[in-house]
């Protein structure tokens, strides 16, 4: 493994399923792996491939800051994550390519008439959504934090499809984006482990990835949701506990 690389960039690298990845490495900690560590990329009949040497098939680039590379949360850096998700955010700002794979055929996202939202996971709210407050309408935080035990199911408030699965904005961690129709988005952050992969179409209530810790300071899961890409306080959506 390279400094700054992902169990899910390899993933992506050698098209083989994270959780495949997982169970033929034997990792426990799949968010702590080493800089030089060797991954099995096949079978374990197959030999095991070294990951590192293999510069040709990078994954999309992106920023090379500190802190393993990723790049630092902004506005700026979730459109680039995934263009439509802008909100009041240049034109200019969003050149790389997105990362969401193709539309599968199937189900569609539901429509704004039609989506039903559930808790992401049960828990207390150790932190709110703050509304946008000044001149420049910034929030500070665009989501709500809930606490958690590491492991604890993460599931998909509303169904849609997985439009980004990975962990390139730094302060974030291993995140998810689901977009549900044209309106609204919601995303996952500081999972423990990633349960989907992009393209994936996922259902209300499906597994999508473990509560844990990854680029946070304790067990929890930040949850946002985007209406039309601006950040919604959550609590107004989601039903009653």
């Amino acid at each position: 493994m390279r400094r700054g690389e992902t169990l899910y960039a390899v993933s992506r690298l050698y098209g083989v399923p994270v959780q495949d990845l997982i169970v033929w490495n034997n990792l426990s900690r799949p968010e702590q792996l080493e800089v030089g560590q060797t991954l099995r990329v096949a079978a374990p009949e197959v030999i095991a491939v070294p990951v590192a040497p293999l510069e040709a098939a990078s994954p999309p680039e992106i920023k090379n800051e500190p802190r393993g590379g990723k790049e630092a949360w902004s506005e700026e850096a979730w459109a680039r994550l995934y263009p439509q998700t802008a909100s009041n955010v240049p034109a200019a700002t969003i050149s790389t390519p997105e990362l969401s794979a193709p539309p599968e055929p199937g189900a569609p996202p539901e429509s704004s008439a039609s989506v039903s939202w559930m808790w992401p996971v049960k828990g207390t709210i150790i932190s709110r959504f703050d509304e946008p407050t000044g001149s420049d309408g910034k929030v500070r935080n665009r989501g709500i934090d809930i606490d958690g035990t590491p492991g604890t199911p993460v599931l998909a408030a509303a169904g849609g499809k997985v439009v980004y699965a990975g962990s390139a904005l730094r302060g974030l961690g291993n995140m998810v984006i689901i977009k549900h129709n044209d309106e609204y988005l919601t995303a996952y952050a500081h999972n423990r482990v990633i349960l989907v992969q992009e393209g994936n179409t996922v259902a209300k209530g499906q597994k999508i990835a473990e509560l844990g810790s990854s680029d946070s300071d304790r067990p929890k899961l930040h949850f946002e949701l985007r209406k039309q890409g601006t950040p919604v306080d959550p609590l107004k959506y989601l039903p009653g506990l």
